[in-house]
């Protein structure tokens, strides 16, 4: 199990294998860490200093993982599928699968019933987690693998990154009537000087407050997209 050591510079947990990607959840006391070549998931909680395997065995590899907004439930996404585990429970709630497409990245909407889903074939899938588990829509959106997808937080926008060097930012409004779709609007495509960033963005985050949208490339870039104002 990973050691927990504490000194005048802050908390460190020393893991077995390097970690490929880091998620908090929203109430700051829990983290998972992700370890490079996705074999499996770890909670830490920052309060008891303990960490905890969530699965004893995980056959498939593991693209990413994240905790849902609101329930005690964590969304595991692998290369063909995504899963909702109930960690109270420690049982799997649902499967969610995009056909062929072999999937790379998702994101949870702020009001956790919606995941926007990202795949090698530069689509984009969109889920309503309260009705099927095939996507509510879906769309072609990048020339190349889609690395990256992410929520603003307070506004109805998410964005997407690729592998062919653009990030192209949404309008999505969810209601909260069951009756209403929810609407989905392409705003702009934001594109890179590729010889920068080698033809690759890996990731994206917004702003908490602002319309800003943060992108990390190749090279060691991080570009910043805000408005002229």
């Amino acid at each position: 199990m990973p050691e927990w050591k504490e000194g005048d510079s802050g908390v460190t947990v020393h893991l077995a294998s390097d970690v490929s990607k880091v998620t908090w959840h929203k109430k700051g006391d829990y983290f998972a860490s992700l370890i490079t070549g996705g074999s499996n998931v770890m909670i830490h909680r920052m309060s008891r200093r303990t960490s905890q395997l969530i699965f004893h065995e995980q056959k498939y590899s593991i693209q990413s993982a994240m905790f849902h907004p609101h329930r005690p439930f964590m969304l595991v996404c692998t290369r063909s599928c995504v899963y909702l585990y109930d960690l109270h429970q420690q049982r799997l709630i649902k499967k969610l699968s995009s056909g062929t497409q072999t999937l790379s990245c998702m994101a949870v909407h702020p009001g956790g019933d919606n995941l926007i889903v990202g795949t090698d074939l530069g689509k984009l899938s969109w889920f309503d987690l309260d009705l099927a588990t095939s996507p509510y829509k879906v769309m072609a959106t990048h020339a190349s693998a889609v690395k990256g997808v992410a929520f603003h937080s307070k506004l109805p926008l998410f964005a997407s990154v690729s592998d062919d060097a653009t990030a192209q930012v949404f309008h999505a409004m969810v209601h909260a009537e069951l009756d209403q779709n929810t609407l989905i609007v392409p705003l702009k495509i934001l594109r890179f000087n590729s010889a920068s960033f080698h033809d690759e963005v890996f990731d994206c985050v917004f702003h908490p407050t602002q319309p800003w949208l943060f992108t990390a490339g190749g090279g060691g870039s991080i570009v910043l997209f805000c408005d002229e104002s």
